[in-house]
């Protein structure tokens, strides 16, 4: 089978995963992964899903649009290359990476530039910008797979020194203590 990796954006209400999923079944599509949120009123979504080789991905495309369209949705569809190679990660450790601080252009751009200078990968950020000075209307959280190669000392006083720069309060904790420590 094909896979495809499916887009959909547009002002949220409920029924948008029932409609899009429906269309994928009846078109004989496999769903595989699924990415939704809602960020301030819009519905974000990112689907993976294989199709049979008889259906092409403009087909797909077409019927997504068809009922998606109606519900003033936008779709957007990709076919995955399996020839093309993966990232192939070094050996990391999943790291969660929190700021706050007062709201300002920059603040994902400025932290995220210091995450990539040292290779790390960034499997999952979420951020929420309320705006104004209270910390804790503007958080982010950042999931990061940090390869073993790198100094942490050093990755790790780069990002306290960018945080500081930027106005932004920082922790810097192994997946596992911050889950148990946000467990309790």
């Amino acid at each position: 089978m094909k896979k495809v990796i499916i887009s959909v954006l547009g002002h949220d209400r409920p029924g948008i995963l029932a409609a899009t999923t429906q269309v994928l079944f009846e078109q004989e599509c496999n769903l595989e992964n699924v990415s939704q949120t809602i960020l301030q009123s819009e519905f974000a979504g990112v689907f993976i899903a294989s199709m049979p080789e008889s259906l092409t991905v403009e087909e797909l495309n077409n019927q997504l649009e068809k009922v998606l369209g109606s519900l003033n949705l936008y779709v957007f569809v990709k076919p995955i290359r399996v020839d093309v190679p993966t990232y192939d990660a070094p050996g990391s450790e999943p790291f969660v990476i929190t700021t706050k601080g007062p709201d300002r252009k920059g603040l994902v751009a400025g932290v995220s530039s210091v995450i990539a200078r040292y290779g790390a990968n960034v499997t999952n950020l979420s951020a929420v910008f309320k705006g104004g000075d209270d910390p804790n209307q503007n958080i982010m959280i950042y999931e990061v797979d940090i390869p073993w190669r790198i100094d942490q000392n050093s990755f790790q006083k780069d990002l306290r020194e960018k945080a500081a720069e930027l106005g932004l309060n920082i922790s810097i904790q192994h997946r596992k203590i911050f889950e148990t420590i946000n467990r309790i």
